[in-house]
C-alpha cells in the first residue's frame, strides 16, 4: 500500500471491533472521523491516550467526529486492556477499538514502518472528513505520546477552514482572529465579511472567526 496522502479517499475495511463488526466507511456515515493507532495491547503510553481520548469523547462528539481506535491484537485481548485503562486513568472506554492481529488494516494504512519496527506499528492519527478523505495525518513514535489537545484543536480548524474562506495562523485556537485566503480578493471579501479587516500585508489579511 501506497503512502496516504492529504485528499486521498481512505481505505475501506471489515474489522472486529469492541463494539462488533463494523464496515469502516459504512460506520463512518456522513461524519468526521478520527482513526487512530497502537502497536498493541497493554502498552504504556497508549493506555494514557486511550483513558484521555476517553475522557474529551464529549468534545468531539460536540463537533460531529467519531474516534476508533486501533491495537495489532486479539479481541480476545481488548476486554482486559479495557479494564486497565478504566483502573490507570478512571476512563472507561467509550468509543470502538480495532483488534488488528493480523494487521490487515495496518497494512492498508501503511503503519509499519520498518526502519522503526519490522512489527510494531507506528502511533498515527488519520483525520477523516464526511467525504471520506484524509484531511490530516500525524505519525508518533512509540515513545513519545500524541497531544489530543491538539487533534480537537486541528479539527476545529479544518471544519472551519471547509465551510468559509479562511485559513489558521501560528497557534491558532478556537474564538480567535483568522486570515483571508489570498485567492479571496478584496472586492470579494467585502461581500464575505463586511465587517472589515486589517490588512497586515496585502496577502495577509486577519479577520474575526467567521460565527465566534
Amino acid at each position: 500500500m501506497a503512502t496516504l496522502r492529504l485528499g486521498d479517499v481512505v481505505p475501506d475495511f471489515e474489522a472486529v471491533t469492541t463494539e462488533g463488526p463494523i464496515k469502516f466507511h459504512e460506520w463512518l456515515g456522513d461524519s468526521w472521523g478520527i482513526l487512530f493507532s497502537h502497536p498493541k495491547n497493554f502498552t504504556p503510553v497508549c493506555t494514557t491516550e486511550l483513558g484521555q481520548a476517553s475522557h474529551l469523547k464529549p468534545e468531539f462528539d460536540k463537533r460531529g467526529v467519531k474516534l476508533i481506535g486501533l491495537s495489532v491484537d486479539t479481541i480476545e485481548n481488548h476486554p482486559a486492556w479495557v479494564g486497565d485503562i478504566k483502573d490507570a486513568t478512571g476512563a472507561s472506554l467509550n468509543f470502538p477499538l480495532i483488534a488488528d492481529s493480523d494487521k490487515k488494516v495496518s497494512d492498508l494504512y501503511d503503519l509499519i514502518h520498518p526502519n522503526a519496527s519490522d512489527t510494531a506499528t507506528v502511533r498515527s492519527v488519520f483525520i477523516i472528513g464526511p467525504d471520506k478523505k484524509l484531511k490530516l495525518s500525524l505519525t508518533y513514535p512509540a515513545s513519545t505520546g500524541r497531544n489530543f489537545d491538539e487533534i480537537l484543536r486541528v479539527v476545529d480548524s479544518l471544519q472551519l477552514t471547509a465551510k468559509h474562506s479562511v485559513a489558521t495562523p501560528v497557534n491558532w485556537k478556537h474564538g480567535e482572529d483568522v486570515i483571508i485566503v489570498p485567492s479571496v480578493t478584496d472586492e470579494a471579501a467585502k461581500e464575505k465579511f463586511p465587517e472589515g479587516w486589517k490588512t497586515v500585508k496585502p496577502y495577509l489579511r486577519v479577520v474575526r472567526q467567521p460565527g465566534a
